[in-house]
C-alpha cells in the first residue's frame, strides 16, 4: 500500500493580497470623505435658508401692521431653536431691512454666511461648503 502524500499548504490571504485590499479601501476612503462633509455642509446650509425665509415672510407681515421693519426677532414672532447653529441678526429701519445669518461649519476659518432682504433675495455671501 503506498501512502497518500499529505497536503501541508495553509490557505488564506498573502500579505500582498491583504495590503491591497487596504490601499483599495483606502483610495475609496479618500474619495467619499470630501463628498460626505460637503454633503452635511449643505444640510446645515438648510436652517438658514428656511429661518431667513420666515424672518422674511414676519417682516412683511410686521411692515403691513406697523409701517416699518422690526430689527427684533422676538417682535416678528420668530423663534430660533436653542441648538441653531446659526447667529441670526436682523438690521432694519422704516424701509429696508436685511437679517444675516452666520455660522462657523466645519470649524475653519471662514464663517457661512446667508443674507436675506425686503426684496426676499437671499445670497449665500461667504459659502462654508466650498472655502
Amino acid at each position: 500500500m503506498i501512502p497518500k502524500p499529505e497536503n501541508n499548504r495553509q490557505r488564506g490571504f498573502t500579505l500582498i493580497e491583504l495590503m491591497v485590499v487596504v490601499v483599495i479601501i483606502g483610495v475609496l476612503a479618500a474619495m467619499a470623505i470630501p463628498r460626505w462633509m460637503h454633503a452635511t455642509t449643505r444640510t446645515k446650509q438648510s436652517e438658514a435658508k428656511q429661518v431667513l425665509k420666515q424672518i422674511y415672510t414676519m417682516e412683511r407681515m410686521y411692515k403691513q401692521v406697523y409701517d416699518t421693519y422690526s430689527a427684533d426677532l422676538n417682535s416678528i414672532g420668530v423663534e430660533v431653536m436653542v441648538g441653531a447653529k446659526y447667529a441670526y441678526v436682523i438690521n432694519a429701519d422704516a424701509a429696508t431691512f436685511e437679517a444675516t445669518a452666520t455660522a462657523n461649519l466645519d470649524d475653519d476659518a471662514a464663517l457661512d454666511t446667508w443674507v436675506i432682504d425686503e426684496t426676499g433675495v437671499l445670497t449665500n455671501t461667504v459659502d462654508d461648503a466650498t472655502t
